[in-house]
């Protein structure tokens, strides 16, 4: 008998339930008598003892469902060792609620600061299972993490529905694309949408650079240009503030995020309309496209045979299109960000695709 603990954690995103289900469904297959611990809301429910008994029916039906069945909750990493409200020391409740349950293992799914709080309980004795979660696509040790193709895909689709409006109008349109401080949902949906500019935290644009693009497609006859913003996008004038100063002037920013910041600027060096469009959470919403489902299946499914195997400590990850197994002390605290001089970023530029660089 195997004692299973399962868990979702932080932002939620598309494919949750097809990588748990494929956990299950490959321990079923394998005719191995399992329990199935699911605990509720991320970290919460192991920390504060708040679970449920579940069976290989609990997983059918879900493969095409977004969301989680678990729920989620964002525990972050920095306040993981501090008392809760009440003096709790989490690290040890979660660790008592894993050795009370008498598991043997836990399935851990989440994004960066996910696999951070999992490490840590990794090093506490505790036998971790780790699956890539998010649509930033930004854990290291992975390729490709489940969520991100649907995002890209919920993004491309407002960005080629701006197009027409666009279009008819003759102006400026910026889509704000999620992706927290990495700019891969952006760089993809951007170049899947044909957008003309740009603009990534890993590129720090020069907003006269921006405009000297949109006046380059007037001169062309061009009636209107999209730019895809990432949300964490940077100046190059804030790029050089050290961390304490540009919290700051974050702090007394009066427009709502960077892309209306842009369109202020291009607005007043240009004289042109400029309309801003933030999909927001809709990006982490709705069913899983096909390849995150089929993608999250392997996952899930190599995830199962590792804890048949006795393997743990590991991500479950995918390199070079391959399914792999990558320890979690490399993932841990590493950001997978895009290089400027990557061959995409350097390919897209080939296409006429401004970065404000």
């Amino acid at each position: 008998m195997k004692r299973i603990g399962m868990l979702t954690s932080g932002g939620d995103c598309q494919a949750l339930n097809a990588a748990m289900r494929g956990v299950v469904k490959s321990l079923d297959y394998s005719k191995e008598d399992v329990e199935i611990y699911g605990f509720l809301d991320g970290y919460k429910g192991l920390i504060y003892s708040k679970f449920q008994m579940l069976t290989g029916r609990d997983f059918s039906g879900i493969l095409t469902k977004g969301g989680t069945i678990l729920g989620t909750s964002r525990t972050p990493f920095k306040t993981i060792q501090d008392p809760d409200e009440n003096g709790l020391n989490k690290v040890e409740a979660m660790k008592q609620n894993y050795y009370k349950l008498q598991l043997d293992c836990l399935v851990i799914l989440g994004g960066n600061g996910t696999h951070k709080t999992a490490n840590l309980l990794r090093q506490e004795g505790l036998n971790i299972i780790t699956l890539p979660k998010t649509i930033d696509n930004d854990l290291w040790g992975t390729d490709m993490t489940f969520g991100f193709q649907s995002a890209v895909n919920i993004a491309t689709d407002a960005i080629d529905c701006i197009h027409t409006t666009a279009a008819s109008h003759g102006r400026v349109f910026i889509v704000e694309v999620m992706g927290h401080k990495v700019g891969w949902l952006t760089l993809n949906a951007g170049m899947a949408g044909g957008a003309d500019i740009i603009l990534l935290p890993e590129i720090p644009y020069d907003i006269d650079k921006v405009v000297e693009k949109i006046e380059e497609r007037d001169k062309r006859g061009s009636r209107f240009t999209i730019i895809a913003v990432a949300e964490g996008a940077i100046s190059k004038a804030d790029a050089k503030l050290s961390k304490k100063d540009y919290k700051k002037k974050l702090e007394k920013r009066t427009h709502p995020s960077v892309s209306y910041e842009v369109a202020a600027a291009i607005q007043q060096k240009t004289g042109r309309e400029v309309r801003v469009t933030v999909p927001g959470h809709t990006q982490r919403g709705g069913s899983p496209c096909p390849y995150d489902r089929v993608f999250a299946s392997r996952l899930g499914a190599e995830a199962g045979k590792l804890i048949l195997d006795n393997q743990y400590g590991f991500m479950v990850g995918y390199k070079n299109r391959e399914i792999v197994r990558v320890p979690l002390e490399d993932v841990a605290g590493k950001l997978k960000m895009i290089e400027p001089d990557a061959t995409i970023v350097q390919e897209a530029k080939l296409l006429g695709i401004s970065f404000g660089d």
